[in-house]
């Protein structure tokens, strides 16, 4: 897991062949006031989806684990909580690892909690299984699908 400001981005950019891509075209572009949806900037290998989720208290929220893409989180709007936890201490599944969504859910409670403000971002790699939108009220974000 990475953790970072946008204004720091090409400290991670060269970690990926698609960060680049991808933090050039959230700095050029207004996505706080653009509408709701799926952006492709590289077919099905990045995906932005601009999203109005309700946060959900910490004890709720299920971790989740995933094998073909990598996450950039992106707040843009609100206060947001993001738990982590090692992979290698996993012990509750809730929902088996589905290929298409390209997800797994465990009720696992997260070690590490990490808050953000507008303007920062959290990587995650499929070894970094996380819960996002944890807390109060609704946010705006961008949840970045990099192919692995």
């Amino acid at each position: 897991m990475i953790v970072s400001n946008l204004q720091n981005s090409q400290r991670v950019e060269k970690l990926h062949p698609l960060f680049k891509q991808l933090f050039d075209y959230v700095k050029s572009h207004d996505l706080l006031h653009e509408e709701l949806g799926t952006i492709r900037l590289d077919g099905d290998n990045l995906i932005v989806n601009n999203i109005y989720p309700e946060c959900i208290p910490e004890g709720k929220r299920l971790l989740e684990l995933h094998h073909d893409y990598i996450d950039v989180h992106i707040l843009l709007e609100g206060k947001e909580t993001i738990g982590w936890k090692a992979l290698e201490e996993l012990k509750v599944e809730r929902q088996a690892y589905d290929k298409k969504s390209d997800c797994a859910l465990y009720g696992d409670v997260p070690t590490t909690f990490i808050n953000l403000l507008p303007g920062q971002f959290v990587i995650v790699y499929p070894e970094d299984p996380h819960a996002p939108a944890i807390g109060k009220g609704w946010i705006r974000k961008l949840i970045a699908k990099v192919k692995v």
